[in-house]
């Protein structure tokens, strides 16, 4: 499996200054403790998705956000992918852990290790070593992705072809 996550970052072109710097990646000792399992990282909602594979299949774990807009810096942290179930014994072990403001619920399966608690980066620490561990209470296998609409019609109209 590829590793697609960056060590530092790259320049790239950009018309006014002739390059540019990309994005950081959040967090980057999160990947590096994950290491042993092969991380694959992808750009989700201006955070970084981590997908680790498992015996049977791949599934996201964690995302990783470090946002410096002004008033959007509240969910930054590593991102927890979990289950409501899973929240009570989740909490004994992160303490700090709370639900993600951003998406608009009061509750929500996914969980926030926040970047401001004094204790992120030994609680992120941890969280990847339950990760490593294969805790079923971290991670969720992604759904199936719907096919768009055009890609709907071009297949009725392949099968009406036929």
């Amino acid at each position: 499996m590829s590793n697609s996550r960056r060590k530092t970052a790259a320049p790239q072109l950009d018309a006014t200054l002739g390059f540019k710097q990309r994005k950081t990646v959040p967090h980057e000792f999160v990947l590096d403790a994950l290491a042993p399992l092969s991380p694959r990282t992808h750009p989700m909602f201006g955070c970084l998705a981590v997908y680790v594979r498992d015996k049977v299949q791949e599934k996201i774990v964690l995302i990783l956000r470090n946002k410096d807009t002004p008033g959007q810096t509240a969910d930054n942290g590593v991102w927890l992918a979990t289950t409501e179930e899973h929240h009570q014994s989740l909490r004994r072990d992160f303490p700090n852990m709370r639900s993600i403001k951003v998406l608009g619920k009061k509750v929500t399966g996914w969980q926030v290790l926040p970047s401001d608690a004094e204790d992120f980066e030994e609680a992120a620490l941890r969280a990847c070593e339950f990760v490593l561990a294969g805790d079923p209470r971290i991670g969720k296998v992604p759904g199936a992705r719907r096919a768009s609409k055009s890609g709907a019609k071009k297949a009725v109209k392949s099968r009406a072809k036929s």
